[in-house]
């Protein structure tokens, strides 16, 4: 009896944490689905714009008619249902493709870009890309979730048994992935190091800096002093000599002061 309530009591155990499992896949794949109904709802409104641009630069560009024809096609591609997202993003892609053509055209018509109307629909569509970004993102971000959740253990049993399966992320293909590359024209320009950085040798046609040991002129030596002049012995008290004293008689000369 205790061994067929053990049994009874993992058995339920188990079934909760499959339901837990399953409840959380549903809840993660419900997610991925409202996020890509919010993409669908931009891309309406992207696709909706951009066919009243088009009519705004037929009214003073009607002759650009491959331009404009190019724009129609890759918009009706966009518009067509039952698209996957892989197969959304990449007809998206060749509208915005497209649509750039169109923008660059629309450069050489100064009274098209002062119109009011195109100035409007240009705002509405930036604005529009915008959403449009962030929607994706928030997106890709439940993808990720979800199918991280199909690939690990254990959810991944539980949603191999009730067939859930990964999702495809929308993902910005071609030249919207590339970043805008800035060139002044300076690539291949050799650039000298700055004169104070040790590493490197100075440029043959920079001139030296005024503080440089190399310029600065050297003090002018100090002349060499010249030996002081010894001082004269003291002369000897000498006494006057009396002529008329005879030479045999002279008296001895006093002995000189002590100092």
């Amino acid at each position: 009896m205790i061994t067929a309530i053990v049994i009874v009591a993992i058995l339920v155990v188990l079934a909760l944490i499959v339901v837990g499992m399953y409840n959380g896949l549903i809840k993660l794949r419900n997610l991925v689905q409202e996020a890509w109904r919010q993409i669908d709802v931009e891309l309406t409104r992207r696709h909706d714009l951009i066919g009243n641009l088009v009519e705004t630069v037929k009214g003073y560009a009607a002759h650009e008619r491959g331009t404009l024809e190019d724009v129609m096609k890759a918009r009706s591609a966009a518009m067509a249902p039952n698209q996957s997202p892989g197969q959304q993003a990449e007809s998206e892609n060749i509208l915005s493709q497209a649509l750039g053509r169109l923008i660059a055209v629309a450069e050489a018509y100064p009274d098209l870009k002062a119109n009011q109307n195109f100035m409007a629909l240009q705002a509405e569509l930036t604005s529009t890309e915008d959403r449009i970004a962030s929607a994706r993102r928030y997106y890709n971000a439940t993808v990720r979730d979800l199918n991280t959740k199909v690939e690990t253990v254990p959810t991944n049993f539980v949603a191999g048994i009730f067939g859930i399966k990964q999702a495809e992320y929308f993902e910005a293909v071609g030249e919207q992935r590339e970043a805008p590359k800035v060139d002044f024209g300076q690539r291949d320009a050799t650039i000298p190091p700055p004169s104070g950085y040790a590493g490197g040798a100075p440029s043959a046609s920079t001139p030296p800096s005024p503080t440089s040991p190399a310029q600065t002129p050297a003090a002018p030596e100090p002349p060499a002093a010249s030996p002081a002049p010894q001082a004269a012995p003291p002369a000897e008290a000498t006494q006057p000599i009396d002529p008329t004293t005879p030479p045999g008689d002279v008296p001895p000369a006093p002995p000189a002061p002590r100092v």
